[in-house]
């Protein structure tokens, strides 16, 4: 076998979908090392980060923070936004995400979605750049889960995961509101919005 041939098999075991448990497995020995280090693991405290920066901590003193500490969040997100890069444009499946008949079937009927779109569960033909009311949503929807995370204290894989994994309270409270929300979101709002 030559070079070439061993990247090309390396490339199609990568771009399988892979069982739930790989990524959990992942998740947890990232936490188990971060925990050692006396870090904790989350992505929306490096929005805080970002101003304190930008300089937002001559004016703030909620935003004046040593970002020596911070230095390797910003490594994380940075390898999280060029790993997401190069798994959509060189390492995606060519099938579509498999979910149940069921849910193909309330999509079309009842939203009046198509399914497959492209390669991931989002609707494509609703959710893209010349659709006014997808770019609405977009940019409502970021702004709710950007404050949601600010003014939790964190976002949701900060609660979740390193939160509940610690025994603590407020990240316990907070993971049901998550819930909670997105029950309501699911079968309350979205009806209202798509059905």
């Amino acid at each position: 076998m030559n070079l070439a041939t061993d990247i090309q098999s390396w490339i199609e075991l990568i771009r399988q979908p892979w069982h739930w448990a790989v990524s959990g497995a992942a998740i947890s020995g990232i936490l188990f090392l971060m925990t050692w280090m006396g870090k904790h693991f989350g992505v929306s405290s490096t929005f805080k980060n970002l101003c304190t920066l930008a300089g937002a901590g001559k004016k703030h003193a909620f935003f004046d923070e040593n970002l020596k500490d911070s230095y390797w969040r910003f490594a994380f997100v940075l390898g999280a936004l060029g790993g997401g890069f190069l798994a959509s444009q060189f390492l995606s499946s060519p099938e579509a995400v498999a979910i149940s008949a069921s849910t193909i079937e309330h999509l079309q009927q009842d939203w009046g979605f198509d399914y497959p779109q492209g390669h991931g569960f989002l609707p494509v033909d609703f959710f893209n750049f010349s659709n006014p009311m997808g770019i609405l949503l977009a940019i409502v929807g970021g702004f709710l889960v950007g404050f949601g995370s600010r003014y939790g204290n964190g976002c949701t894989s900060g609660h979740a995961i390193t939160g509940l994994s610690h025994l603590q309270l407020p990240s316990l409270i907070t993971v049901i509101g998550f819930f909670i929300g997105g029950l309501l979101m699911t079968w309350g709002i979205m009806p209202l919005l798509f059905g």
